[in-house]
Order: structure tokens, then C-alpha cells, then sequence
């Protein structure tokens, strides 16, 4: 018992182990999963920085492409220096949009709102000079450059863009900083997870190799237990087998010595019987001529006594006939050699109705079996024996205020085959159902020739064809008999059985 407790608690503390090795590691993968999605988080706002960053610049670029196509127009006063300014107008609204998307903070967003106001008042500016310069008012648009309302716009164009460059820079230095502390913490997780598989497989390996040492002892111990188990059976089977044959041979050797003295105690009843006649008739010739001879006695004797001695003498002695030839039956079946074959079930229940027509065409009776049942290897000989009195029984036994009817079905279980020979007959008391198996043990009414040894041989050849059979029945309903056989009789069988 100390042990069994001791192997209990150390398989428990073995579980604990591998659960909390089995916890952490869960507990390592999902922080590598977080620091992960942490991770690519910043990556994603880094990337949103720099692009923000480059909005930002775009715009600026866009007001100083514009004001050095207008410059260069004013000039030269030629049309062709005006294309910086016609390809960078354009592009307002789509850096706008852009920039106004990108605006991470509430301060960015105003940031964001002054720039590209700044940039609306430069590039009004802008159209307004080339607007009087190709209307050849070249002295106003001079004007409107040298009132320093341009050059204020670029100022605070400049201004903001640099500081939501700045701002911006230093959230990327912030962003990139922290990216990279959860990459060197992400290695360290993962260092961390690397090494608790290698110690939680360490660990797994050695409780597997000592469970293995485990089961292998106690497959060792159960071996050698199931080895003398094996023998006891082996030699408790030999004993029960020898002690069969035993029985058997005695059951024969009874059965025939007690024959010979019957037969002498029925030729004696003969001789007796032939000599009461012939005093029967000395006294009858007596009586005729000397009738004061003869006394009432012995003439009562002769005629009436000694004829109902002898009638019980040969009844009882009759009736110990039978009983001797179904022992020796028992005891004939009991060495007859097995001889497994294919048998067809429901030919053998054709057969036996043939045999049974007078009985159950005088009663009006009617046995059928139903189709599909299935077919088995076993001894034909003694399963038709059992089959056979089955149903004799079930048409002995029918209950004569209703139409007997005899069923016969069957099916497969496994690597068994089970069949029920059911009747409408009497039906036997719950009480009586083992009863009825046992030898010289009848139930019910005895209105019928019998011995009690009918179901005793039954169930001893059933037992034999390593089966088994057991009864469902009540009286008035009547009675189901359920026999299973192996499907395919193997001699092992009803060795060990």
C-alpha cells in the first residue's frame, strides 16, 4: 500500500511538473505573439512618421516649385519658366488630403490645417503675379511681390514644416527606440522559450524513460503472475476435464451395471407373470370342482393382486429403462468427438417441423422461422439435438385454448450468434426457471411423459458447443428460449470456458 501511495504521489508530482513546464513555455509563446504584434504596431507607425514627414516636405515643395516657376517668368517674361509653377499647382489637393490623413496627434492636425492655409496664401499670391503679368501689368505684379506678403507665407511655411518635422522626427526616434527594446525583449523571450522546451523535453524524456522502466516491470510482475495464473488454470482445467471423464465413466459404468439387474428384475417379473397365470388357471380348475377348496384370499390374490404387483413392477421398471438410457445418453454425448461444419439454421428448423407435422397438425399448431438466420459452424449433430428439444418442448407444452404458435429467429453479435425459439404456450413460473435445466426437475403440471431430462441435456450440449442458454417466460404469456453459440466453434473455446 506504501508504495502504491508513493508511486501515486510521485506520478503526481511527475503531472504537476509537466503542467507548469507546459504553463510557462504557454506563457513564453504568448508574449513572443504580444511583443510580436507590439512590434509590427511601431513598425507601423514609423512607417506612418516618415511618410507624414514626407507630406509635410511635399507641401514646401510644392509652394517653392511654384514661387520658381513664377520668379523665373517674371524675369524672363517668357511663358516656358511658368512650368514649375503649372506642374506644382496642381497638386494642392492631393498632398492636402494626404497630409490631413496622416496627422497622428490633435496638435499635428492644427499643424497640419496652418500649413496648408500658409500654402494657400503663397500659391494665391503666386497666381495673382502671373495673373497681371500675362495681362502685361507687369509694374502691379512687381508691386504685389514687393509688398512681402509671399515671402511671409514662405516664412511660415517653412517655420511649420519644421516643426512637424521635428515633432514628427523625434516620435520617430521614440517609436524606433522602443521598436527596438521589444525586438532585444522579443530575443530574450524567445532565448527564454528555447531554453524551457529544451529543459521541459530534458524533463519529458526522463519521466518517459522512467515510466517506460515502470511498465516495463510491471509488465515483468503481471507476466509472471499471468504464467502461474496460466498454470493454475492450466492444471484446475486438467482436473475439472478429469474429473469430468470421471463422472462420465461412472455415470456409464452405473448405468450399465444397473441394467443387468433390471433386466433380470423384468425377466423374473415375466416368469412371475407366466407363473400367476398358470396357478391362476390350477385355481380356477379348483374352484370349478371343489369350490370349498379355495379360499376368497387367494382367489383375490391371484386375480387382482399379483396383477397390480406386476403392472407396478413393470411400470417402475420401465420407467428406470428410461432413466438408465438417458444417463447413458448424457454420458455417450459427453465422449463423442466434436466435428465442426457449416450448418444452415433455418434448414435444420425445416427438418425438425417435418418430423413434428402429425404433432402439430393435430393440435393446429405452427412453426416457422423467420428469415435470415444466420448460419454458424459448429457440431451438427449435437445442435440439432438441441434444437430439437427445444421445440419438441415448445409443441409438448402448448396451451390448448389458443392456436400454438412456434418462432424461430436469430441474428449476429459480434463473434456470437444468438436464436430464440419462442412459444405461445404455458409458460413456465419465474420461480422454475433454473429448476427446469436441472436433471429429473419438471415444472408446471405433469400432464405430460418425461423424465426431467430433456433441458439438462440442453444446456449440458450447448454448455459444450461453448455456449450458453437461459429462459424468458411467465405463465399464460409463454416461453422464449435464448441460445448463443460461437459463430465459428473453435475447440479452445469450451476448454477455458
Amino acid at each position: 500500500m506504501a508504495e502504491a501511495r508513493n508511486g501515486k504521489r510521485v506520478g503526481r508530482n511527475e503531472v504537476l511538473l509537466l503542467a507548469l513546464g507546459f504553463g510557462a513555455l504557454a506563457v513564453v509563446g504568448g508574449s513572443s505573439v504580444w511583443i510580436a504584434q507590439r512590434n509590427a504596431s511601431f513598425n507601423r507607425q514609423i512607417a506612418d512618421t516618415l511618410e507624414f514627414r514626407s507630406d509635410v516636405r511635399r507641401i514646401l515643395d510644392i509652394a517653392q516649385d511654384a514661387e520658381t516657376g513664377q520668379r523665373g517668368y517674371l524675369l524672363t517674361r517668357r511663358e516656358s519658366y511658368l512650368s514649375p509653377y503649372e506642374a506644382a499647382t496642381p497638386m494642392r489637393d492631393a498632398r492636402a488630403s494626404s497630409l490631413r490623413a496622416r496627422a497622428a496627434t490633435e496638435s499635428q492636425r492644427e499643424n497640419a490645417e496652418q500649413l496648408i492655409k500658409a500654402l494657400d496664401t503663397k500659391l494665391a499670391e503666386l497666381a495673382r503675379t502671373v495673373e497681371l503679368s500675362r495681362a502685361g501689368r507687369w509694374d502691379e505684379a512687381l508691386e504685389v511681390v514687393r509688398s512681402d506678403s509671399g515671402r511671409e507665407a514662405m516664412v511660415t511655411l517653412r517655420t511649420l514644416t519644421d516643426k512637424m518635422v521635428g515633432v514628427e522626427t523625434q516620435r520617430f526616434q521614440e517609436n524606433f527606440a522602443y521598436s527596438e527594446w521589444l525586438g532585444r525583449l522579443q530575443l530574450v523571450v524567445v532565448t527564454i522559450g528555447l531554453l524551457l522546451a529544451a529543459a521541459l523535453a530534458l524533463v519529458a524524456q526522463i519521466l518517459v524513460r522512467r515510466q517506460a522502466r515502470t511498465i516495463r516491470e510491471a509488465h515483468a510482475e503481471l507476466a509472471d503472475a499471468n504464467a502461474g495464473l496460466e498454470q493454475a488454470v492450466a492444471d484446475r482445467t486438467a482436473e475439472l476435464v478429469s474429473a469430468n471423464e470421471e463422472i462420465q465413466r461412472f455415470a456409464y459404468i452405473v448405468s450399465h451395471d444397473l441394467r443387468a439387474p433390471l433386466v433380470n428384475v423384468m425377466g423374473f417379473t415375466s416368469e412371475l407373470d407366466a407363473a400367476r397365470k398358470t396357478l391362476k388357471e390350477q385355481i380356477d380348475q379348483v374352484a370349478e370342482k371343489a369350490p370349498e377348496l379355495v379360499s376368497g384370499d387367494a382367489k383375490l390374490a391371484v386375480d387382482e393382486d399379483l396383477p397390480e404387483a406386476i403392472g407396478f413392477i413393470r411400470t417402475s421398471t420401465a420407467k428406470m429403462d428410461r432413466l438408465i438410457n438417458a444417463i447413458l445418453r448424457l454420458s455417450r454425448e459427453g465422449r463423442r468427438v466434436i466435428t465442426p461444419e457449416m450448418v444452415k439454421v433455418d434448414e435444420v428448423v425445416v427438418a425438425i417441423a417435418r418430423t413434428l407435422h402429425q404433432q402439430t397438425e393435430a393440435t393446429g399448431a405452427r412453426i416457422s422461422a423467420e428469415p435470415g438466420l444466420p448460419p454458424l459452424v459448429t457440431d451438427r449433430m449435437s445442435f440439432e439435438q438441441v434444437f430439437q428439444n427445444l421445440i419438441e418442448n415448445a409443441v409438448k407444452y402448448l396451451d390448448r385454448s389458443r392456436p400454438g404458435v412456434i418462432t424461430v429467429r436469430g441474428r449476429r453479435v459480434g463473434p456470437q450468434v444468438e436464436y430464440a425459439i419462442e412459444d405461445n404456450g404455458r409458460g413456465i413460473d419465474a420461480k422454475d426457471h433454473e429448476r427446469v435445466f436441472e436433471l429429473f426437475r419438471r415444472a408446471g403440471a405433469q400432464d405430460q411423459p418425461g423424465e426431467g431430462l430433456g433441458l439438462a441435456f440442453v444446456r449440458a450440449s450447448v454448455r459444450r458447443l461453448g455456449g450458453t442458454i437461459r429462459l424468458d417466460s411467465e405463465p399464460g404469456r409463454g416461453s422464449t428460449f435464448i441460445v448463443t453459440f460461437p459463430a465459428v466453434y473453435r475447440p479452445q473455446q469450451t476448454e477455458a470456458s
